[in-house]
């Protein structure tokens, strides 16, 4: 059983596939299986992936349900004890990441670096978090291109949900977290090159995204979700409270100071 498997998943993206191989297939370590999952491309991928199918371990090309369904068949077709995936358009952040990454890969369920994160307007490096609160799960998520796997966390718990678009993973690392109690470490690495043209990156699927993430919550976390929610409401009125103090403040400051001018002025005008 190898350590490691790294998982690419692709449609209709073979600009990015190919900027993908290339990242892989560079790596100086090279003890890893790698698995392609294809959606049926009709733009050259397939062609692209039969190239290289010498160095690929694994790959199909067939229609599937979407992006999750896609996931869920590159973690049944893995052997490896831990898996990352890296899908097309995406890139390992350098040439010996893995390499460095693979002595920490034992023990915890769930091994997370950083991720260098890019648009056409910015280009900087997240920073995962040390340890995971349920608060920082609720606003925010654990980023799977940065992560690395245990496949036996899958049978603890579930594959991806496939009833979702684009949460699966976000709800996969909750309920994995605060239900199953999946151990989650923090390495100081940055794995791989993320670039937000994604649909979860997308400001039309904004709604979408924030839909689904509600009803996870209320679903699974229905108590933590109404606890949160009104100590959201709390601190907004507090925030908003401290900005009415302020701006009241100012208010009375900028009259106190017009006062001292126009003493100053009159007192002036007399020499």
């Amino acid at each position: 059983m190898p350590l490691l498997s790294v998982i690419t998943i692709n449609y209709n993206n073979q600009k990015g596939l190919e900027k993908t191989f290339d990242s892989i297939f560079n790596q100086t370590y090279q003890e890893f299986e790698y698995i392609v999952i294809d959606g049926g491309s009709k733009d050259g991928s397939r062609e692209l992936i039969e190239k290289y199918s010498d160095t690929i371990t694994y790959w199909v090309s067939e229609p599937d349900k979407g992006i999750y369904n896609a996931m869920n068949k590159g973690i049944i077709n893995a052997t490896g004890e831990y898996v990352l995936f890296i899908n097309s358009g995406d890139e390992l952040y350098d040439n010996k990441i893995l390499g460095k990454v693979v002595p920490y890969l034992k023990d915890n369920d769930i091994i997370t670096g950083n991720l260098n994160i890019i648009s056409d307007e910015s280009n900087y490096i997240g920073i995962s978090a040390d340890n995971i609160s349920f608060t920082k799960m609720f606003n925010g998520t654990i980023w799977h291109p940065c992560s690395f796997i245990k496949k036996e966390a899958f049978a603890r718990t579930q594959l991806y949900d496939e009833t979702l678009k684009i949460v699966a993973d976000w709800k996969w690392f909750l309920l994995g977290i605060f239900k199953h109690k999946l151990t989650y470490k923090k390495i100081d690495f940055t794995i791989s090159k993320f670039y937000l043209d994604g649909i979860s990156n997308n400001k039309e699927s904004h709604s979408l995204l924030m839909s689904e993430r509600e009803s996870v919550l209320k679903q699974n976390f229905q108590e933590h979700y109404d606890d949160y929610t009104e100590l959201k409401k709390l601190r907004e009125y507090n925030d908003f409270n401290k900005y009415v103090i302020v701006k009241r403040s100012n208010s009375k400051l900028i009259k106190k100071v017009q006062t001292i001018l126009l003493h100053i002025a009159k007192r002036m005008s007399n020499y």
